[in-house]
């Protein structure tokens, strides 16, 4: 069976995943893309609002630190993760039309 989903660590879900083009799927395989697509975009807030509490911890120690070079590294971890929701958001705005995408 053809994959059309695969796992993305960086976000936490599963992404949409196309060997080929949207049209040359079937009616039911494209039905259960978009039922699975739906239950994927449905935990999207869950992964939102864990980013945020890290981003919440990360500033809280932030607030307490004194050495630059940590400092530094909890702006960076901080400005990940909001890179994360940022593109969770993003993916989270495609609703029942996943993009067709090629993907090699």
């Amino acid at each position: 069976m053809e994959r059309f989903f695969i796992w993305n660590e960086r976000l936490g879900i599963e992404l949409p995943f196309f060997e080929r083009e949207w049209e040359t799927y079937t009616a039911r395989e494209r039905e259960a893309i978009l039922v699975r697509w739906e239950e994927i975009r449905g935990a999207i807030p869950d992964r939102v609002f864990a980013f945020e509490r890290l981003i919440n911890e990360k500033q809280a120690e932030l607030f307490d630190e004194e050495d630059f070079e940590t400092s530094c590294a909890l702006n960076s971890d901080i400005a990940d993760l909001a890179s994360r929701i940022n593109d969770l958001h993003i993916w989270y705005r495609i609703n029942q039309e996943i993009e067709p995408r090629r993907h090699s």
